[in-house]
């Protein structure tokens, strides 16, 4: 079965209307837009200096949009 592409891959990181410093972090380590949020895994976004806390608000915020971090697409 073909992997669907979701509307908002290509979509600016606001969209995801998260927390600004988490906004401003994506963006000053080159991170603009919602598909390259969703590559990422709980450890890189860890790495990024991500809290625990701040990690569940982006998984909750991809899902709302029909994606999660294990790089699936739901309808």
């Amino acid at each position: 079965m073909a992997k669907r592409k979701n509307e908002y891959v290509e979509s600016n990181v606001d969209i995801l209307d998260l927390d600004s410093c988490i906004i401003k972090l994506f963006k000053d380590n080159n991170i603009n837009t919602v598909g390259e949020v969703w590559v990422q895994t709980r450890k890189s976004l860890k790495g990024l200096g991500l809290k625990d806390s701040e990690i569940k608000q982006v998984i909750i915020k991809l899902q709302l949009l029909g994606l999660d971090l294990n790089k699936k697409i739901y309808s």
